[in-house]
């Protein structure tokens, strides 16, 4: 692609790792097509990226903002990761309070710049890039057909769309002009609708879609248009502005951390049969109830399948903590065929092993993205935010199995659980999933589809770009 204007463009995401890293693939990607960026996070979640290649370093500028102080958030916190959920809405004061050093990064930075792109929580960025004369860009980490169940940015921000109780969200909005499942069970979202969850931070999230997508000069999707084809064509409707596909942004299979942990990890795989391994993450923000982490544990238990589970304890967790959450015994039975593993591990790369056949997620868009990559079946359990949505897409398209769970409490049994990874992994009831699963390869893992969407992208900002000199 010819490029006569190189871009400088400010990259703000939400504190979350979940969002961090897919904003620096964005990045590395601009970095490579020739243009400036600048990468803007607090100290400890700047840490925690990946390495940046030297060829690309020159290019990306890593800038840090103190994190807040912020009453009721830990000193060390720095992310969604470091926090228990029930004090995201003080995360979020914290990111509110970023706004200061970053109007005057915007306006004293040596390369002024051309476009901004962010992320949801930040619906007062717009107003300001706008008067500053910076072109925005609101970066969607969610699935076309989440952002579409939310509904049109007009409405996000006035709180008109008729939803006022958990019950709301239970049916097909009536800006869906097709038949749909994409819902929410109504424990999914009766903590957050009716009363349990706070809004300490003075902007509900609904607030926070609609003026970050409104305020926007083009909305960025991560998605793959040939998985939801309806639901991508459906929010350029509801949106009207321009909207782009990035592609899935197909992650490297370099996952950064601790070698001598994929090596344990690698060596335990090489042993297990190819595709018969259930490796079990449910992301690095939900935390389960001792009696859902029982009747998970048991459910694996009597599946018969070998597991890897990587068991993530609420912020501070000590190792002997975690061994009482889990029933008596649970460990030492089946340790000839199951991990129970705390902390970090490189899930790309134990996605990527022949001996991992599915997955079972809480259906976070990014985890998803990296399991079909490589073609991995689903078992879904969505466990929080746009989780519900995500696994009723999934297993609309084909490529997952849901755990059953009752629908006003979300309890499940050891016996759902089994039966849904059997089916996923080994019944005949579930080949066709399984090969849809495979199938799913050429949409969500690197090739020509994810690198034209990328091309096209970078010709939107430079396009844009000019067009906003020349204004």
């Amino acid at each position: 692609m010819e490029n006569n204007h190189v871009l400088h463009v400010v990259m703000f995401p939400w504190l979350a790792i979940g969002h961090l890293i897919p904003f620096l693939q964005l990045s590395k990607i601009l970095a490579l097509k020739g243009h400036r960026v600048s990468f803007i996070s607090t100290p400890r979640n700047i840490e925690r990226l990946p390495k940046i290649p030297p060829d690309l370093s020159p290019m990306i500028n890593l800038v840090t903002f103190p994190f807040p102080k912020v009453h009721n958030l830990p000193d060390e916190a720095g992310s969604s990761m470091d926090i228990p959920h029930h004090k995201a809405q003080f995360l979020k004061i914290a990111f509110d309070l970023l706004k200061s050093p970053l109007v005057d990064f915007l306006k004293n930075t040596r390369l002024k710049p051309d476009w901004i792109v962010y992320d949801y929580a930040s619906h007062w960025l717009p107003s300001i890039a706008g008067e500053l004369g910076i072109s925005r860009g609101y970066f969607s980490l969610f699935s076309a057909a989440c952002m579409a169940f939310l509904g049109p940015p007009s409405l996000l921000v006035s709180g008109e769309d008729g939803r006022l109780k958990g019950e709301d969200f239970t049916i097909v909005p009536k800006w869906i002009p097709f038949q749909s499942d994409v819902v929410y069970r109504l424990h999914e979202v009766i903590k957050y609708v009716d009363g349990s969850a706070g809004n300490e931070s003075g902007a509900s999230d609904s607030v926070r879609f609609g003026a970050s997508i409104g305020g926007s000069d083009l909305v960025l999707f991560r998605t793959s248009v040939e998985f939801e084809p309806e639901w991508f064509n459906l929010v350029c409707q509801l949106y009207r502005k321009p909207v782009v596909p990035v592609g899935v942004l197909p992650p490297d299979n370099d996952d950064f951390g601790n070698e001598e942990k994929w090596v344990f990890i690698k060596e335990w795989l090489d042993k297990q049969m190819v595709d018969s391994v259930v490796y079990v993450a449910l992301g690095s923000e939900a935390i389960l109830s001792r009696d859902e982490l029982s009747e998970l544990a048991l459910g694996l238990e009597q599946c018969g399948l070998p597991f890897f589970w990587v068991l993530r304890m609420p912020p501070g967790s000590t190792q002997d903590e975690s061994q009482l959450l889990l029933p008596d015994g649970f460990v030492e039975r089946v340790k000839s065929r199951g991990v129970v593993h705390q902390g970090w591990v490189p899930q790309v790369k134990i996605l990527s092993h022949s001996a991992v056949g599915g997955f079972l997620t809480h259906c976070g868009w990014n985890s998803v993205v990296e399991a079909l990559g490589y073609g991995r079946v689903l078992i879904l359990f969505p466990v929080m935010n746009d989780q519900g949505l995500n696994a009723r897409l999934l297993k609309g398209k084909k490529v997952g199995v849901e755990i059953p769970r009752n629908e006003r409490d979300g309890a499940f049994t050891s016996d759902s659980v089994a039966d849904s990874v059997r089916i996923a992994m080994v019944s005949q009831e579930g080949e066709s999933v399984r090969a849809t699963a495979r199938e799913m390869r050429g949409l969500f893992g690197h090739g020509i589809r994810n690198d034209n969407c990328i091309d096209n992208f970078v010709s939107h900002l430079v396009k844009m770009g000019k067009s906003q000199l020349m204004s």
